[in-house]
């Protein structure tokens, strides 16, 4: 067994720092209140994981022991894996924890890698305000249809997560690329 001496910094002998963004970003207004909505987006997410699996538990009960599926149990568990997808994947974004592919960024210069991200914030951004554009005209277009199984509520219902999740993800993506810019890094919701 080989033993590796290390410093009393914990870097490994003859093994080259990596660059990593010690500073916290604090962007006065936009920093604690997207912490706070990335924790709200989180507890929401759960609390509608919850609802999901009590939806699909009594639909089965229902339909298994009471001889009686509840009508209303598959559609409220389809509309909460709309909320839960949309709010998971904005706080996603906050916590910088979206799918990447970085292994052509990583080859780069540090000064084209921060050129890459600000970059990728900027197309986030636009993708989340095609999301909330074209979900609010979806939204608006099916308003005043009811979704069958859930006692008139509106089908305009499945579309505000959208817009929402948009909404956040213009927050997020513009903090993250101002802490690239400051050469700072936002920390996750979950610390």
């Amino acid at each position: 067994m080989t033993v590796v001496p290390s410093r009393s910094d914990g870097q490994i002998e003859g093994v080259p720092a990596t660059p990593s963004l010690a500073r916290k970003t604090n962007i006065p207004f936009l920093t604690p209140f997207n912490a706070v909505l990335s924790r709200v987006c989180m507890k929401l997410a759960v609390a509608g994981l919850f609802g999901i699996v009590a939806a699909v538990v009594w639909q089965v009960f229902g339909r298994y022991v009471l001889n009686d599926t509840p009508v209303w149990a598959e559609s409220t568990a389809l509309l909460l894996v709309i909320w839960v997808t949309m709010l998971g994947a904005a706080a996603g974004v906050r916590d910088a924890g979206h799918i990447g592919m970085e292994s052509l960024v990583v080859l780069l210069p540090p000064g084209l890698q921060r050129v890459c991200e600000i970059i990728i914030h900027c197309l986030i951004i636009i993708f989340a305000l095609t999301m909330i554009v074209y979900g609010w005209e979806i939204m608006l277009s099916v308003w005043e249809y009811s979704i069958p199984t859930m006692h008139g509520l509106s089908q305009g219902i499945q579309y505000i997560p959208v817009v929402l999740a948009g909404v956040l993800i213009t927050l997020f993506s513009l903090e993250q690329m101002i802490a690239t810019i400051q050469h700072s890094e936002v920390e996750p919701s979950w610390h």
